[in-house]
């Protein structure tokens, strides 16, 4: 069962001393903890606008994050708080409150660069919150958005200018929410009634000119257009016009605000509740608590080095830390099943080996789930041979168990056969009968015995190859037979033993064929498992660049209809890009996947193959047996 979150109040998540950003290790406690899949909301803007509030109402509070009435900035760094999704079951809410942008006691101003950037890193819906409007001071307010390309890389091998890097961040950011607070403009263009999307959409508009002053303007709406694909707005009245519950607005009764504000107020957090995404990273991964804690530290490590956050970096990061843990669960769940279904010994080795292939294709199953990247398969081959070694611990334990218990029972069964030889019984004349009948008693006895295990007749034949010089004995002092009656069956307790040999090795042979039965049904397995998975990858990634393909052809198309035609001719580019890999992802003739899957394969036999010198030994002995004859 997924474990989720129980915070009764926020927490610093980073920490800023305006120098450099800190990881608070008692939030880091919180989110290892949490094991469900989270929607994480994040918002920013500039400080005193009202964000802490507009995050406390989410949790259906007005007191948490911290709020202030004096023009100085409250929050620091990053406060995060963790509740339990109040419409989608299993999932965690995750709320972080940002310090406000341009705070004038901060002394670098790049500290809040980061912070917006850490921001957009970390969620999975943006909320950027303003004042009064969206006009052209509020655009420029939010230039950091404009800074994200360099400061944020999707892949490690990427410059700043790289097409393949800037078209990739679709894949990744964000939904955009624009919070427009104390808005008090009617919501019309043209004489005609808008949406607050629509108001949006066409403050987004490029401004014509190709002047200095309308391209710096044009740069933010570009980023917003281009990186964020998923636009929303919500414009809020001032919630009271009384001076004095404003400054308390933590302590006001919802009969005290203004039934517009909580109107507006009711329909922003029914749209986060419904709307909000999971957070997941490329490919469809999905983001859980412990696996936000790695990428909080990851991105922060790497700001703190002077160094540029990389999705693929920290997902590579990520994917080493889950990978390993996925293996020690498949490796523990094999373990565990395989205890609590055998019953050792084992009637056959069959019986044995049916059992594991049952919890090794449930181990398998558990580590496909909870893995991601597994480049060249390295932590699948690592549990093949973890799941091979534990295996071999089983059969040896049920050879063992075998052997003691036939061991245990033929000692029970012969008291009475070692009594009457010590007492000397069979060294009368026609002992050597009386002694065979005993014997062949004995053996009825003992194949009576119920689940003595595969050590069954090894175990007998050890037993009778002890008895071989006692009953030479007893034949030599049987003076009932003649010479030549003792040579016959001396003769005859020759070939019985041979025949125990070869039956022995027959059955051995027998096992050794099942051995390498299963080994080929664990080869075929883990192809399977592998197969379905990279095909899921797959349908993941088309489906994602398709998304980014149908984005920038939408970006295109605004620009064509807004007269920017040299801009939209730009954007070729990066559609050509996501063309070529969408045309890569769909080709059927692409060997690497049959390459991957063949290497692979060939590497998982090189592991589970039994060494040829015992199935050489065995056929070998066999041959000789069968020549003999």
């Amino acid at each position: 069962m997924a474990s989720g979150p129980n915070m009764m109040d926020p927490i610093c998540l980073v920490e800023n001393d305006n120098e450099l950003l800190s990881v608070n290790q008692k939030a880091l406690q919180i989110l290892e903890k949490i094991s469900q899949p989270l929607v994480v909301v994040a918002i920013v803007g500039l400080y005193r606008t009202g964000k802490s509030y507009l995050m406390n109402r989410l949790t259906g509070q007005n007191h948490g994050f911290p709020l202030g009435s004096t023009v100085q900035s409250e929050t620091k760094g990053i406060w995060m708080w963790c509740v339990p999704h109040p419409s989608k079951s299993e999932h965690t809410l995750v709320l972080l409150d940002t310090e406000g942008l341009g705070d004038v006691e901060k002394g670098d101003p790049k500290n809040d660069s980061w912070i917006f950037a850490l921001a957009v890193l970390l969620c999975s819906s943006f909320v950027y919150n303003s004042m009064s409007t969206i006009n052209h001071q509020a655009l420029e307010q939010l230039h950091y958005v404009t800074e994200l390309t360099e400061l944020i890389r999707a892949k490690s091998s990427s410059r700043p200018d790289d097409v393949e890097d800037s078209t990739e961040f679709v894949s990744f950011f964000p939904d955009f929410i624009w919070t427009v607070r104390d808005f008090t403009l009617e919501l019309m263009l043209n004489g005609h009634p808008i949406t607050e999307d629509e108001y949006l959409e066409n403050a987004l508009k490029l401004i014509p000119g190709k002047n200095p002053k309308a391209q710096t303007s044009n740069l933010p709406r570009e980023c917003i257009r281009h990186f964020f694909p998923t636009r929303k707005c919500f414009v809020f009245d001032r919630p009271t016009n009384d001076k004095e519950l404003l400054a308390d607005i933590e302590n006001v009764s919802e009969d005290q605000l203004d039934p517009k504000f909580l109107e507006q107020m009711n329909n922003f957090c029914s749209y986060i509740f419904t709307n909000a995404k999971t957070k997941t990273l490329r490919e469809g991964i999905t983001v859980t608590g412990n696996r936000l804690r790695t990428l909080v530290v990851t991105y922060v490590d790497t700001i703190n080095t002077g160094a540029v956050p990389c999705l693929e970096n920290a997902v590579t990061t990520l994917a080493q830390l889950e990978n390993s843990a996925a293996v020690q669960k498949a490796a523990d769940h094999y373990s565990e099943q395989m205890t609590q279904r055998l019953r050792l010994p084992t009637d056959t080795l069959q019986e044995l080996l049916e059992v594991h292939a049952a919890c090794e294709r449930e181990a398998i199953a558990i580590f496909m789930e909870h893995s991601f990247k597994d480049e060249n398969q390295e932590f699948q081959k690592n549990l093949v041979e973890i799941i091979k070694d534990k295996k071999e611990g089983f059969l040896l334990q049920n050879e063992q168990a075998s052997v003691k218990y036939c061991q245990d029972k033929l000692h029970e069964l012969s008291k009475a056969l070692m009594e009457s030889i010590s007492a000397g019984t069979f060294s009368v004349p026609g002992g050597h009968e009386l002694y065979r009948k005993a014997k062949e008693m004995l053996k009825r006895d003992y194949c009576q015995v119920p689940r003595k295990g595969v050590k069954a007749n090894e175990v007998l034949q050890s037993f009778l190859l002890s008895q071989v010089a006692i009953e030479k004995s007893i034949l030599q002092a049987d003076k009932a037979l003649t010479d030549g009656e003792k040579a016959v069956v001396e003769e005859r307790a020759r070939r019985e033993t041979a025949e125990r040999e070869q039956e022995l090795l027959k059955q051995k042979l027998q096992e050794q064929e099942q051995q390498m039965e299963a080994q080929q049904r664990s080869l075929q397995e883990n192809i399977a498992q592998l197969t379905e998975k990279l095909a899921r990858e797959r349908e993941n990634l088309l489906r994602e660049q398709n998304m980014m393909l149908e984005h920038k052809l939408k970006v295109q198309e605004a620009l064509l209809k807004e007269g920017f035609r040299k801009k939209s001719e730009e954007v070729n580019a990066e559609i050509n890009h996501l063309k070529n890999m969408i045309d890569n992802t769909k080709d059927d003739d692409t060997p690497w996947l049959a390459l991957a899957l063949d290497k692979f394969g060939r590497e998982i036999s090189s592991l589970l193959c039994t060494p040829g010198k015992l199935l050489g030994h065995i056929v070998s002995g066999v041959s000789s047996l069968f020549k003999k004859k």
